[in-house]
């Protein structure tokens, strides 16, 4: 038994189980005054969102408060799936898509605390390809005219999305043409897409600005590279497990399908309609760093409280207090120290959006926030002057804000 634990992949796995109890420690409830909270105020939050199910924009709404590592507020409105009438609960699954990143980010930063990679590496020690990867300057998408990168890409610039690259959904420049035509999506494995990514053209040169782009995916296969494990088993090894996040996976076992949340879009009268998706119940889907998980608030809360903590969980430490200050600082340069003309409030750290002027904003955003989302609206942000985490969750592609809503009525509750 002792020689197959040693050449067994899950080593690691059975060593941590056997110091470590199966069942997870709770985050406790707490009592909201006593947490600075009105109680009769938050228990406006929950009519709320009823008010938004019931108009018809959103199918169910889940929504979670805590502060000082205690829950003040946690309720459901709706449907989780309104075709089998399906109530939304606290254990529902949800899609988190981009909300994957933070997790990716994290599993990076550990990998740099082990000094297995650095924040100054080029991509292409671990992703060869890269080496030749070029910057399009015209031409459209038949003759690109290409340059050399002034530096090849560099592990913080994919942290920082300022690589260079983007994601091909959301542009309409002949660089996002190029990644449409590439067909990204139908890529099985993580070796092939960094592969195929490098051969397309860069946005602009590494490191000159931000630009939302798929390299946290790229970050998932150097998570392979530099430990010699997938992404998936990595993420349950080194960070699920040691968090007791029992629910977190690329994939969704057959028994616990039940739970998921429904994946609803807009018809063409804006009416809700339940989407056909298979990507989180097949085993051979290529784990997406950049958005592949299904996890529960209750997991992802015990991943933000590890992050507020500064690194460390019920005496689990995931990353030290100054690898965290560094995800949550901006590294956005100082020609374009803001994510986008229109959000000065905004710059960007290692894995999340950073709140670095709080009167550039019309929103309660305090500095030093940081926070990310998932394009099926899943939202959570961590606040650290207030000691609080906030979600607010859905399941929509498509128009429609979530934490609008949300945002001012958790700041309306904090009294003190």
């Amino acid at each position: 038994m002792m020689r197959f634990l040693k050449h067994s992949p899950f080593a690691v796995l059975a060593v941590f189980l056997s110091f470590h109890p199966i069942v997870a420690a709770e985050i406790p409830q707490g009592d909201p005054a006593e947490l600075g909270f009105s109680a009769e105020r938050l228990a406006k939050i929950q009519p709320a969102m009823q008010a938004l199910v019931d108009s018809g924009k959103f199918a169910g709404v889940l929504t979670l408060i805590a502060r000082k590592g205690k829950i003040v507020h946690f309720e459901t409105a709706g449907l989780r799936d309104r075709e089998l009438n399906k109530p939304m609960t606290e254990d529902t699954l949800f899609r988190i898509y981009s909300m994957t990143k933070p997790v990716t980010s994290v599993a990076i930063m550990m990998l740099y605390e082990e000094g297995k990679l650095k924040m100054d590496d080029p991509v292409s020690k671990f992703i060869p390809e890269f080496a030749d990867t070029k910057v399009y300057t015209g031409g459209g998408t038949e003759n690109p005219v290409l340059v050399p990168v002034e530096r090849e890409i560099r592990i913080a610039d994919l942290l920082s999305h300022t690589s260079g690259l983007t994601y091909g959904i959301f542009g309409q420049t002949s660089v996002d043409t190029l990644y449409r035509i590439a067909n990204l999506y139908a890529i099985r494995s993580n070796v092939e897409y960094a592969q195929e990514v490098a051969q397309l053209p860069l946005r602009f040169q590494p490191g000159t600005r931000w630009l939302y782009s798929v390299a946290t995916d790229i970050l998932g296969r150097v998570v392979e590279v530099a430990s010699g494990m997938s992404l998936g088993a990595f993420f349950s090894q080194r960070i699920f497990v040691p968090l007791e996040m029992v629910d977190t996976s690329f994939y969704v076992p057959e028994e616990k399908r039940d739970r998921m949340a429904t994946l609803y879009g807009k018809d063409d009268e804006g009416n809700l309609e339940a989407r056909s998706l298979r990507s989180n119940t097949r085993r051979d889907a290529r784990e997406s760093g950049g958005g592949g998980l299904v996890s529960t608030a209750r997991d992802y809360l015990r991943f933000s409280q590890m992050l507020l903590n500064g690194g460390e969980l019920y005496g689990v430490r995931i990353l030290k207090p100054e690898t965290i200050q560094l995800m949550t600082a901006n590294h956005l340069p100082e020609t374009a120290p803001f994510r986008h003309r229109q959000r000065k409030s905004d710059g960007f750290g290692y894995g999340f959006s950073v709140i670095v002027d709080e009167t550039e904003t019309r929103w309660e955003d305090r500095n030093g926030t940081y926070y990310w989302s998932g394009i099926a609206k899943t939202h959570f942000w961590i606040d650290p002057q207030n000691e609080m985490i906030s979600m607010v969750w859905t399941q929509l592609r498509g128009s429609g804000n979530i934490t609008r809503p949300f945002q001012p009525l958790v700041y309306k509750a904090l009294v003190e």
